[in-house]
């Protein structure tokens, strides 16, 4: 299971850096696509997915890399500590960029909104859920270093989902007023199940390594750092708050099953590569070390995922099945979408030009 998990992870590795390449390529030979693209209302939002694609790596090469193999020690730590700053830079750009995009360079309206609006924002909680990780990593090194990375990972995530919050209740009342999308694009009902997972997870993490770090015996020992009982207080916060996440989430996944079931009665949603867009919130495969309950890859959603750490946290039977019932739905929904996908190849329907570069090969 272990090789298993390590063939996969250089697998992801390797598309990664293709995909990459050919992005970088698209965009230094045809140099008009790049603001033609960051004009276009859909497509501009997905560049949030480059970072969010980065710390998948960043967490596995910690969890299993590092903490499974014991790869590279002290300097590894670092070198991915360093990078994990890259990327939650770019992923700043990214989300306070793209929002301004949208507002200076778009044309955009309730009718047309759609929650694709969360891409951008997301990318501040999934740098912090692997900011929780790294810190774990870094104490053993540098505890300060540690809690810079842990504090910084809750200031991100905090506005992320401050921006989320304030997202969603727009979503709603477009879907009051307009219903819900049609098409493929009801596939995105499943986006806010990301941010209220995966900031769940994230917030579970950060109070962990607060708890872990805290209290401080140096430095600013006398202060509220200092105090005995304080990382276990921020630990229970964390907690709290993770669980409160975990119930929006499985409010917002209520309602898109609700309106996928709704919109698949009247009209048969033919498979496209937009199906994709369910894997991030309902499928992320996630690499176990020896610390966990088991060794190897399961995949699972970020709210399985959410799920299945208060299981642990609450030493709860319900949280557990529930999120390894959840956790088996995202394996077959995952193997559905990529099998679809390989089947796509001999008709050549998976290179088919999307609109802005049809308009482009036009011209």
């Amino acid at each position: 299971m272990k090789l298993f998990s390590l063939a996969f992870f250089f697998l992801n590795l390797a598309l990664f850096v293709l995909f990459t390449v050919l992005s970088a390529a698209r965009y230094i030979l045809f140099p008009g696509v790049w603001s033609r693209m960051l004009r276009h209302p859909v497509q501009s939002l997905f560049l949030g997915t480059f970072p969010m694609g980065a710390t998948t790596l960043f967490s596995v090469s910690i969890t299993m890399i590092y903490g499974t193999y014991n790869f590279g020690g002290r300097l590894f730590v670092y070198a991915i500590w360093i990078l994990w700053w890259l990327d939650v830079a770019i992923s700043v750009l990214c989300c306070w960029g793209t929002v301004h995009i949208m507002i200076t360079l778009q044309e955009h309206s309730i009718e047309s909104m759609a929650l694709t609006w969360l891409l951008p924002v997301v990318t501040l909680v999934v740098g912090a859920s692997t900011g929780g990780i790294i810190a774990q990593a870094l104490i053993p090194y540098s505890p300060n270093a540690a809690l810079v990375t842990v504090t910084f990972s809750a200031c991100i995530v905090v506005i992320g989902l401050a921006l989320t919050m304030m997202l969603l209740p727009v979503y709603l009342l477009r879907t009051i007023v307009y219903g819900y999308s049609k098409g493929p694009g009801i596939l995105s009902v499943f986006f806010p199940l990301g941010p209220a997972g995966q900031g769940a997870y994230a917030i579970l993490l950060i109070g962990s390594a607060f708890k872990s770090i805290l209290p401080l015996t140096h430095g600013a020992s006398d202060g509220l750092l200092g105090t005995p009982g304080t990382g276990e207080t921020i630990d229970v916060i964390c907690i709290v708050v993770a669980f409160a996440l975990w119930c929006f989430g499985t409010m917002w996944m209520g309602s898109a099953f609700l309106g996928l079931w709704h919109s698949l009665r009247r009209v048969q949603v033919p498979f496209r590569l937009t199906f994709w867009s369910m894997i991030f919130p309902n499928v992320r495969p996630r690499v176990f070390s020896d610390g966990d309950t088991a060794d190897g890859v399961r995949f699972q959603g970020v709210y399985a995922n959410c799920t299945l750490a208060l299981a642990v946290t609450f030493s709860s039977s319900f949280f557990r099945v529930w999120g390894a019932i959840y956790a088996v739905g995202t394996l077959l929904l995952w193997i559905y979408v990529a099998v679809q996908t390989i089947r796509m190849f001999p008709s050549g329907q998976i290179f088919d030009a999307l609109p802005m570069e049809a308009d482009i090969g036009q011209k």
